[in-house]
């Protein structure tokens, strides 16, 4: 009996340690990818001009390193990209992706204002963005207007009737509403 206690504790341990250390691999990796990334883009675009997909995808790690001013520069400049190669009118999708991103820095640096704009934006470009409509929600909340926050979940609803974000959030407002 001990024996097959003592087989079933080290074979628990073992398995802990390998997930451990298959974890710890995979984020590896994935930091080296990004680094990888990052590096090649960033000294891509020092030297020369880049298409607006490349401006969105160094902004986005610049964003997710919490550096929203390059961020912000980096987001600007693949819009400008766009107008550049006058490919606005077929980029529709491309160019919400990168509104929403401008909208979560500047929300971010809580500057909730200028979030909205850009939210609006991304939705008037890509109506049926889910993201985007929650993100309008959630900043509409933070400068506690409640109502045009519960009309943006509500539309995310529409799109995507199993968002646990925007359910969630629409219930909570809709007693707040209410009152």
């Amino acid at each position: 009996m001990d024996n097959n206690l003592a087989i079933i504790y080290l074979s628990v341990l073992v398995a802990v340690l390998l997930f451990t250390v298959i974890s710890v691999f995979r984020q590896i990796f994935k930091s080296r990818r990004i680094e990888g990334s990052f590096s090649k883009l960033r000294k891509k675009l020092t030297k020369e001009k880049g298409t607006a997909q490349e401006y969105y995808q160094l902004g986005s790690i610049y964003s997710d390193k919490k550096l929203y001013a390059q961020a912000l520069t980096l987001f600007k400049k693949g819009i400008k990209a766009l107008e550049d190669e006058g490919k606005l009118e077929e980029e529709q999708e491309n160019l919400a992706l990168i509104y929403n991103a401008l909208g979560y820095v500047y929300f971010a640096q809580e500057q909730y204002d200028l979030s909205i704009r850009n939210y609006k934006e991304a939705v008037k470009l890509k109506p049926d963005y889910v993201t985007a409509y929650n993100n309008l929600g959630h900043a509409y909340e933070k400068k506690k207007l409640n109502a045009p926050a519960l009309e943006a979940y509500e539309e995310a609803l529409k799109l995507d009737p199993k968002n646990s974000t925007a359910k969630r959030r629409c219930e909570s407002l809709r007693r707040l509403v209410a009152v």
